[in-house]
């Protein structure tokens, strides 16, 4: 069986954190006696908003538009463009300020962003900034009376556990559905993301993006993000990623404008039955450290290859994922503990993430297909041409504003290959996006981790 994963903001036409609000009411019964979610579902909507975008998306490649004498004579650009209107979901997190949390797909590439509250009111968004790993991005919106949600501790939630589901499913307007915690700690579905997503059956379709994953107690527990369905609807498995991970990502925009995320030097894989047996560990879940970089700050602490991550921060660690995820949210300079064994023995280790290594260089190259990136190629024989086993590109540049920073692009990726070919020079890399005008996947290292970023 065909098996697509659907990111829910993607519903086209032709087209949240940090303030505290009072106790959401809890699940009740009427004034008959029988049991509702009313007074829980009117008390958390007016936090939850539509999402309108403005976008532009290149129109069929007719021959036509081919032929330059055709293109001087009607005055067509060189690929031209088409607007269209896309429906997601937001959540107002902070009332004061106006700031709403949703997802990064349901904005990227936007022109334009409309926010619609439940009492119809409308505003022009403003992107404070957004995080491609994670999913996340934060707007703000210049309004009085606004209603925000409180948010809740995901790390409590258990399988079983009740929610409910907020979004604008198909841009029909607001909608209300419930279900449970399907699973927990999910991870895969894009392995260049940092991924802990809460799996629900809470009805959840294209056009959720961005909306409210809410517990009985009327908390913020997850921002949905994306469904698996054989045709792009709704069959009981849907994904959020939880409210701890989305607060700290916005803490970071909200602070920097982007996520600065530490550096810590070391690779990992999942520990299984049989490496564990051959590590001769204790442990039946956890993260083997399969390299470490010289000079980085896991070497300096005594991490070495072989060595089983089985917590970080007193938080145990079930796999290399979780591991991946949950570093890819510690900020630099922030001091970590972690527990790890060796052989038979088990000992905690202290250190700090430090800043990535700043490979970024003032006089890069810029990409005309991509405004506002400017590169540099890495020396041959340096440290980093190495470790990547060839050369590659460093993004000495992502202008703030500019499509390269809402793609994703930051100042020090490391870009190594474009729909999965490796590309080591400038020319190769302008040659490789030239030969695909629909869109291109580009491949690159941040920090310890692979990212890959869309470009349509």
């Amino acid at each position: 069986m065909r098996r697509d994963l659907i990111l829910l903001g993607g519903f086209v036409f032709a087209g949240a954190l940090l303030a505290a609000t009072p106790a959401a009411a809890q699940p009740a019964a009427d004034p008959r006696g029988m049991p509702t979610l009313a007074p829980l579902v009117a008390e958390v909507t007016p936090a939850v908003v539509n999402i309108s975008v403005i976008t532009r998306s290149a129109l069929e490649n007719n021959p036509l538009f081919r032929d330059p004498f055709f293109r001087r004579f009607f005055n067509l650009p060189e690929r031209p463009q088409r607007q269209e209107q896309a429906a997601g979901s937001g959540v107002i997190v902070d009332a004061a300020r106006g700031y709403v949390i949703t997802n990064h797909h349901v904005i990227k590439d936007a022109e334009q962003v409309i926010v619609t509250l439940k009492d119809r009111r409308q505003f022009s968004a403003k992107l404070v900034g957004t995080d491609p790993g994670t999913d996340i991005a934060v707007l703000q919106i210049e309004a009085q009376a606004l209603s925000a949600i409180r948010i809740g501790d995901s790390d409590t939630l258990q399988v079983g556990d009740y929610v409910i589901a907020i979004g604008n499913p198909f841009g029909i307007g607001q909608t209300v559905t419930s279900g449970i915690v399907s699973a927990l700690g999910r991870s895969g579905l894009s392995p260049e993301g940092y991924e802990d997503f809460i799996q629900t059956d809470a009805s959840i379709n294209p056009g959720n993006s961005g909306g409210a994953l809410v517990n009985l107690r009327g908390e913020l527990v997850g921002i949905n993000s994306a469904i698996i369905g054989p045709s792009g609807g709704n069959v009981g498995i849907g994904f959020a990623v939880p409210s701890n991970m989305a607060r700290v990502v916005m803490g970071q925009i909200v602070r920097f404008g982007e996520v600065r995320r530490g550096h810590l030097g070391i690779e990992a894989a999942d520990l299984t039955p049989a490496l564990s047996k051959k590590l001769g560990v204790t442990a039946s879940d956890g993260a083997v450290i399969t390299a470490v970089q010289p000079g980085s700050p896991a070497e300096k602490s005594g991490l070495r290859e072989g060595d089983v991550v089985v917590a970080l921060n007193g938080r145990p660690i079930r796999a290399a994922s979780e591991l991946r995820a949950r570093l890819g949210l510690t900020p630099v300079g922030e001091e970590i503990e972690m527990r790890v064994q060796r052989s038979a023995a088990t000992r905690s280790v202290r250190m700090r993430m430090a800043q990535p290594q700043d490979l970024s260089d003032a006089e890069g190259q810029a990409i005309p297909q991509i405004p506002g990136l400017n590169v540099v190629e890495i020396e041959r024989g340096s440290p980093l041409h190495q470790r990547l086993r060839g050369g590659g590109l460093v993004v000495a540049a992502a202008e703030p504003g500019s499509r390269a920073f809402r793609l994703g692009f930051r100042a020090g990726d490391i870009l190594y290959a474009v729909n999965r070919r490796r590309v080591q020079t400038f020319a190769e890399f302008l040659s490789a996006i030239r030969a695909a005008p629909a869109g291109y996947a580009v491949s690159l290292v941040r920090g310890d981790f692979n990212i890959t970023i869309i470009v349509r």
